[in-house]
């Protein structure tokens, strides 16, 4: 018997089905479309964390759809191996006429899909990408000249300028439901066989409500407060639309539009700027500094206990929730470069490892930011002093006393460093390295 003709979706940061682009564009193909899911080897081998909450998120989203799918009559076909590997099996079983899939702009993520775009041309099929985890993408807002923007503040203005109420239009999917590839439940790895265990961590939901978007502006900045949107984690692996929520959130905030043009903006510079996705500064000259890199600093660093409350509760935080409020972010990497004078990309990998919502574009960005490298940077001698940061942001020590019990005790450490020392340190080799 031949093989059934159908389109695959293959679904990787976008882990839902309704107003999803190119899940819109497989249903209306005109063949039956089979949903595909890769627990990708590549990425699930380097994790050193057999409980990354990550993976539990990721499992319980496949979940989530598999139980939509299978009262439809339909199901997910979930692999846990390479994306080469996944598709041969997939060919087994299928005729693939067609591919459909959204665009990821990271590095690794262009290579691997040149890869399968290159593999199912040679079977005579097409992988057709949309855009779908920004509103804006790689040269849809440009310079007059053509050429990308390199500082947020203009890229906004045009950002904004270029808005139309389609861009906020939502995929109606659930038209087309009918066309999903009829067949029988199909098995989803579990957690444990895959080398993972469920994590203890809870996720926030996957909404906000209005009040907290019309608070956004005013409450973002502190810690204590539950001020922000905590959406992070569901935008990263697309579990909400962030057409959807930016059509929410324009007429209500634009503090935290803004924050939605920052991460199109982060991800518009990976696309075209790849170099930063090897390892790179994006101001190449930044290259040439002289870390100390000291590794009882770092591990101090990365513990919670280097003396400075706020950061150590930053730290803490994030490796008790795998979150980390933003402000305490910008604080807790300015203290690593520059006060320790360590490598940002260090700090960038601690991240890596630990955010639920790891974005290699705005963890980034938000690292050669704090080091002064990236695009629209902090300047390098902008050097945030911890204490201060503390008083303005956590006045009243709530946010520091929930993560630093102790503090007032003798088991507290001292300060690893002195602010004015670590101030002339590495004004002195930024100096060198920039030769200013």
């Amino acid at each position: 018997m031949p093989l059934p003709k159908v389109a695959v979706m293959w679904f990787r940061r976008d882990l839902r089905l309704a107003d999803n682009a190119a899940l819109y564009h497989a249903l209306r193909s005109g063949y039956p479309v089979v949903p595909l899911f890769v627990f990708d080897k590549h990425i699930l081998d380097k994790l050193d964390d057999t409980t990354d909450a990550r993976v539990t998120f990721i499992h319980q989203a496949i979940e989530s759809m598999q139980a939509t799918l299978v009262a439809m009559g339909s199901s997910m076909q979930v692999y846990h191996t390479t994306p080469e590997a996944a598709w041969e099996q997939l060919a087994s079983k299928f005729n693939i006429v067609a591919a459909y899939t959204n665009t990821d702009y990271e590095h690794y993520a262009v290579q691997r899909d040149a890869a399968i775009a290159q593999w199912l041309q040679n079977k005579g099929a097409v992988l057709h990408s949309f855009k779908d985890q920004v509103i804006f993408e790689k040269n849809e807002v440009v310079k007059d000249d053509g050429k990308p923007y390199t500082v947020f503040t203009p890229y906004s203005k045009k950002w904004k300028l270029k808005l139309t109420p389609y861009q906020f239009k939502a995929y109606p999917t659930e038209k087309y439901f009918d066309a999903f590839y009829k067949q029988s439940p199909q098995e989803i790895p579990a957690l444990r066989q895959m080398g993972f265990a469920p994590t203890t961590l809870s996720f926030p939901p996957p909404s906000v409500a209005n009040d907290v978007l019309q608070r956004y502006k005013d409450q973002r900045d502190y810690p204590a407060i539950k001020g922000t949107s905590l959406l992070s984690v569901h935008l990263r692996f697309g579990t909400i639309s962030i057409r959807a929520l930016a059509r929410q959130a324009a007429p209500l905030s634009e503090g935290f539009l803004n924050e939605l043009i920052w991460r199109d903006f982060y991800h518009q510079i990976t696309h075209h700027f790849p170099h930063i996705g090897e390892g790179k500064a994006f101001r190449k000259e930044y290259d040439a500094i002289q870390w100390r890199n000291n590794e009882a600093d770092f591990e101090a660093w990365c513990q919670g206990k280097t003396g400075y409350p706020i950061v150590d509760a930053g730290m803490r935080e994030l490796n008790t929730t795998g979150y980390m409020h933003n402000r305490v972010r910008m604080i807790v990497a300015s203290f690593l470069t520059k006060h320790l004078l360590i490598d940002w990309r260090w700090g960038e990998a601690y991240f890596a490892k630990k955010l639920l919502d790891f974005d290699f574009a705005a963890n980034n960005g938000g690292w050669q930011w704090a080091a002064g490298s990236g695009c629209d940077a902090a300047p390098y001698f902008r050097v945030f002093n911890p204490t201060l940061q503390a008083q303005k942001f956590d006045k009243d020590g709530r946010y520091i006393r929930k993560w630093v019990p102790e503090l007032n005790s003798f088991s507290y450490p001292k300060p690893i460093v002195q602010h004015e020392v670590a101030r002339k340190r590495v004004l002195e080799a930024y100096a060198v390295a920039l030769k200013k």
